[in-house]
């Protein structure tokens, strides 16, 4: 597809309110633009490494406003760093297990179960129902929603933030952290497509993308952080995860 001064203009500005959107509520940038690029007539094949390189670049971005806001604390003192950490390291894990089984497992079946968790776990964030705190539960989370990303390449950011939220993190921590996770996560998948593809993206669409992801990311954290409502901004977390599931049931349905 030919890339017109038009359109270039307006990936720019899609991937802007995505990455803000994604870097103030923990979710939404590749569940949105990935369908839309392709119904632009994108391939699929330049969409995806795209939306790759650029969500992690966005998320770089995105991390370090967090921390300038104080939405989250990625020093050594503080478990946003940890969370992140067990995230990515999980994740790893993840990939590895989903080389081996993704040949394996049906992809319709797969999607309707992602789109199913993603919708169950925005009801039980929306109505406010919360676990204590603790690291195994942190880990499990991560844990699924890594293998959910492996697998698929989606789900996410919206059973990752949820799932912070319902182990007993708070709103902006589970936010930030989430931002952060997604930096490496997408980095290791962008290198992975790299070598099993073997061939380079469309520049310009990635020109187009990291530019208006990371205008996104520098946005989104300060709008989280004069969201002072944390009962509000709870419930516009289980609204989007609620969202992402009905979106994502709609497409395999």
């Amino acid at each position: 597809m030919e890339y017109t001064s038009v359109l270039f203009f307006v990936i720019i500005i899609a991937a802007v309110l995505m990455e803000a959107i994604d870097s103030s509520l923990g979710m939404m940038y590749g569940t949105i633009l990935s369908p839309l690029l392709i119904g632009l007539g994108l391939l699929p094949t330049d969409v995806v490494p795209a939306i790759l390189i650029s969500q992690a670049l966005g998320g770089v971005a995105g991390t370090i406003q967090h921390q300038r806001f104080k939405n989250a604390n990625f020093t050594w003192k503080g478990d946003d760093l940890k969370v992140g950490a067990i995230i990515f390291a999980l994740g790893i894990v993840a990939v590895i297990i989903g080389v081996f089984l993704g040949v394996k497992i049906n992809k319709f079946a797969l999607s309707l179960y992602i789109s199913i968790l993603m919708l169950v776990m925005g009801i039980i964030v929306f109505f406010g129902f919360r676990m204590k705190f603790s690291w195994r539960r942190i880990s499990i989370i991560g844990f699924i929603s890594a293998f959910n990303k492996a697998l698929s390449g989606g789900g996410f950011g919206p059973i990752v933030t949820s799932g912070q939220l319902i182990v007993g993190r708070e709103s902006k921590n589970s936010v930030g952290a989430t931002t952060m996770s997604e930096v490496q996560i997408c980095l290791a998948s962008f290198v992975v497509w790299l070598l099993v593809n073997n061939r380079i993206p469309s520049l310009p669409l990635m020109v187009a993308l990291c530019s208006g992801a990371v205008v996104g990311g520098l946005i989104g954290p300060y709008i989280l952080s004069k969201v002072k409502n944390n009962l509000l901004l709870i419930r516009l977390v289980g609204l989007m995860a609620i969202a992402s599931g009905i979106f994502a049931l709609i497409k395999i349905l």
